[in-house]
């Protein structure tokens, strides 16, 4: 790591007042403070994911803004949250129209020495692994982690010299602007998803694989139900007419005498929104008749019984992917009749907005949890069209989804690359020509 210089924070910091500080108290803002335009006030969860955005911006008067101006932030600077998500920084890349922005008390402002480093060079360092690690380790473990203003100022990198930190920032920021791309279009294909989802189970689809006309051009074609206008020879059946619904094993420290077969066995944290992570597996002891009774098949569809409000519910296709699995009692194992209900075409009405609606208002509710018993999924209404149709609406699901899994992929493999660039670049381990 030859040429490259070691600085603190306060080192590198622009040669000016306010060049680094935090914000104002709190009490400093009050409610009666904020209006409807002016100068914005920055939030801590104004950082996400070490990028800056707008939403939930709230504005205070010019008079009040100036009272606060030490704690005043332009484009250029670098943010770092101070109280609770530590480790999290940002750039200020764009104030929208405005001169400045007024931080908070739960973060910290670095104005930098542009004849010293590269501001994004910094960004980069405080948000690579080693990083966020250093200022995790210098922050205090109150009740949340906290970082004061005079323990950042200390905070010490080595640094190459400014144009080899303005090389590698480009070499970042290029992956950067690729990975922006890539979650943009996730988005795009998740928002035709969800469109798609909605005409294909109030329209579904004909033998011609084409969208029955809306109900504004063939009214003729569509029935009122409790569901809203759905296709005439649909029906809507609950699932418990249509399916097994069996609850798993309840965990126990003890262990009886006929409890002679270990195996494994699905949790909650295994069944996710419309996929099975199957990293960790735990096993666990039972007699045989509860082996057989709760051994899951190719083609069971596995919901949660409880969890954030929009993943209750939530079904997922198991395809055998362990030999001898079974299930936890807070997993329902939905086992399907598949000459009326095919095992995807479930899991998909599921996934869309008649799923959520049913189990929200049917859950019970508390702090951003939710929770279903059996007797409500079996009384989940399934708008039925015939086993054929469903197999019709299944592929044009799959079809979208199959983009959006190799779009997921392409982006967690953009990460790992750019994991990988941050540690040989930012350490010194490869060498970058300037030219």
């Amino acid at each position: 790591m030859n040429a490259w210089t070691e600085y603190s924070i306060e080192d590198i910091v622009a040669q000016q007042p306010n060049a680094i500080v935090d914000g104002p108290f709190g009490s400093n803002l009050k409610t009666s403070d904020y209006v409807e335009q002016g100068i914005p006030v920055l939030q801590g969860n104004n950082i996400t994911n070490n990028k800056f955005n707008f939403s939930g911006i709230r504005y205070i008067t010019q008079l009040k803004a100036n009272l606060l101006i030490r704690s005043a932030v332009k484009e250029g600077d670098l943010l770092t949250v101070k109280i609770g998500s530590v480790g999290y920084s940002a750039l200020i890349d764009n104030l929208y129209g405005n001169e400045y922005a007024i931080i908070p008390a739960n973060l910290l402002k670095a104005t930098f020495n542009k004849k010293l480093v590269d501001s994004k060079f910094v960004f980069y360092l405080l948000t690579f692994d080693n990083g966020k690690k250093a200022l995790l380790d210098l922050a205090t473990n109150t009740a949340q982690p906290a970082l004061s203003l005079r323990t950042f100022k200390r905070l010490t990198f080595k640094y190459p010299s400014l144009q080899t930190q303005r090389r590698i920032s480009e070499i970042l920021s290029t992956i950067d602007q690729t990975i922006e791309k890539t979650e943009a279009l996730i988005y795009k294909y998740q928002q035709i998803k969800t469109g798609l989802m909605h005409d294909l189970f109030t329209r579904g689809v004909t033998a011609d694989g084409k969208l029955r006309p809306p109900r504004e051009q063939a009214p003729e074609i569509y029935k009122e139900t409790p569901l809203g206008w759905l296709p005439k020879e649909w029906e809507i059946i609950p699932l418990g007419k249509l399916a097994d619904i069996t609850s798993g094993v309840t965990l126990s420290s003890k262990i009886y005498p006929d409890q002679k077969i270990e195996v494994p066995y699905l949790r909650v944290a295994n069944v996710q929104d419309g996929y099975l992570d199957l990293n960790e597996i735990k096993t666990i002891r039972v007699n045989q008749a509860t082996f057989e009774n709760l051994v899951l098949k190719k083609g069971d569809v596995l919901m949660n019984e409880g969890g954030d409000f929009d993943k209750l519910g939530r079904g997922t296709v198991w395809q055998g992917e362990i030999e001898n699995c079974i299930h936890q009692n807070h997993v329902f194992r939905v086992r399907v009749n598949n000459a009326q209900l095919r095992s995807y075409y479930l899991a998909f009405w599921s996934e869309s907005n008649f799923g959520k609606k049913y189990f929200v208002q049917s859950s019970k509710q508390s702090t951003n949890l939710a929770s279903i018993n059996s007797t409500q999924l079996k009384a989940y209404p399934v708008a039925i069209p015939d086993p054929i149709e469903q197999e019709r609406i299944e592929d044009r699901i799959n079809s979208i989804n199959f983009k959006l899994i190799t779009l997921n992929k392409e982006n967690a493999k953009l990460y790992y690359q750019k994991s990988g660039l941050m540690h040989d670049l930012l350490t010194g381990k490869v060498q970058v020509s300037v030219n």
